[in-house]
């Protein structure tokens, strides 16, 4: 019989090391997964003014394309995910870039708005085979103290896509018109999916699983059930909510007067997307100087700073302002994902896959409801929209401090102040 320590180090010798061929393999295959997730999900959010143009469409119809994609990733996270534990990671991955890049390649040619909203909600079904397994196989394939830095270089692939996608779709639409812009991301796509296929090494530690229902329904309401796991989940919903609302609505803000930005110069601007990556990295020292409730405080304040700022009529406060929503979304984005992880004591993929779709359906919501507050009021109706969004945050962190005081001075021994 092998002794539990021998399993454990044998274990640990099949996973991958830094500075093995197989490491760097499974790094830049996830890193070009990951860019083409993002790359593919939110290819028409610079796009939006072009497509209203050229299809007739309202802020809040266009706005439907990113809409719909973000929503059906939502929804398919959980169920999509769960096959992995079946068919395997890699297979799963695999069938979810290149069916997603296939899409992307027909998206282009959509003759009307409901043919290219059906075919952007396809796309989130396929693309929901990738966030949460990709976690799934770095936790397995990688030395447990590389998975960290890990994910982080996944993260910074999912970062880089996101922005590149809109700076690429910007420019080639600036000169060719949308449909070239997103045959263009679709390219990359697909060249994302094959640099993928070539170079992730084979899973050596996954093991196959039955999938059961049961099991799944269970651990779902059991965090679901868990108060400050539903908190969590709603403070990502809300910031997302902001998130996607500012950016869904910001290419239509800069085309109208006074600014009158190019189409190339509206996607050069998402380059402040680039700040989330500083953010993120801050964040964790944030969180060890304020605590988690105290970190959420300052996002909040970033957050509700930029979008009064962005109310000026000049460049320069609307840019700074973005800056300050996009520090502030990340900031809060990841102290929110990591107390999820580390509140979790079971079904931690499980909880993390909750906290994605709540984060997505507050993408998509958001970014409808933002649209059609500027529709209906204009960029101040999408501020006024947001500040509610934030305000919503600030409470919710206000309420935990609230009874985290309460619960420390329940413990105080008598006779003791607090």
């Amino acid at each position: 019989m092998t002794r539990p320590g021998a399993a454990a180090s044998a274990s640990s010798a099949a996973t991958l090391r830094p500075g093995e061929p197989g490491y760097r393999r499974a790094i830049l295959a996830l890193f070009a997964a990951g860019l083409a997730t993002f790359a593919l999900l939110y290819s028409t959010q610079a796009l939006l003014p072009v497509l209203s143009t050229g299809l007739s469409l309202s802020p809040a119809q266009a706005s439907l394309t990113v809409s719909a994609t973000t929503a059906a990733l939502a929804l398919s996270l959980l169920p999509v995910s769960a096959l992995s534990e079946k068919y395997g990671r890699t297979a799963v991955m695999t069938a979810s870039v290149f069916s997603a890049s296939a899409l992307a390649l027909v998206i282009p040619f959509a003759p009307d708005l409901t043919t290219l909203v059906v075919l952007r909600a396809a796309q989130g079904v396929a693309l929901a085979g990738l966030p949460a397994t990709a976690m799934a196989y770095l936790g397995e394939e990688i030395h447990p103290k590389a998975v960290a830095s890990a994910i982080g270089l996944y993260v910074a692939g999912n970062s880089i896509g996101g922005m590149s996608s809109r700076v690429l779709t910007g420019a080639v639409a600036q000169a060719f018109g949308w449909r070239a812009s997103l045959f263009a991301a679709g390219v990359m796509a697909v060249l994302c999916a094959v640099a993928f296929r070539l170079l992730i090494p084979t899973a050596r530690n996954f093991r196959p699983g039955p999938v059961s229902p049961v099991a799944l329904w269970r651990t779902v309401t059991g965090h679901l059930g868990t108060p400050l796991l539903r908190r969590l989940y709603l403070i990502g919903l809300l910031f997302m909510a902001v998130f996607g609302a500012v950016y869904n609505v910001l290419g239509y803000r800069l085309a109208a007067g006074p600014f009158g930005l190019s189409q190339t110069a509206i996607g050069l601007v998402f380059l402040v997307y680039l700040v989330g990556t500083g953010a993120s990295a801050a964040s964790g020292v944030l969180h060890g100087r304020l605590g988690r409730r105290g970190a959420l405080y300052v996002a909040v304040v970033l957050a509700a700073g930029g979008l009064l700022l962005t109310l000026a009529d000049s460049l320069a406060a609307v840019l700074t302002g973005l800056v300050l929503i996009t520090a502030g979304f990340f900031t809060g984005h990841s102290i929110a994902s990591g107390a999820v992880s580390r509140t979790a004591t079971t079904g931690r993929a499980q909880a993390s896959a909750l906290y994605l779709t709540a984060y997505y359906i507050g993408n998509s919501v958001g970014g409808t409801l933002g649209a059609s507050a500027f529709h209906s009021a204009g960029w101040d109706g999408t501020v006024a929209l947001c500040l509610a969004a934030v305000l919503g945050v600030a409470g919710i962190t206000l309420h935990a401090t609230r009874r985290a005081v309460a619960d420390r001075r329940l413990t105080v021994p008598a006779g003791r102040t607090a």
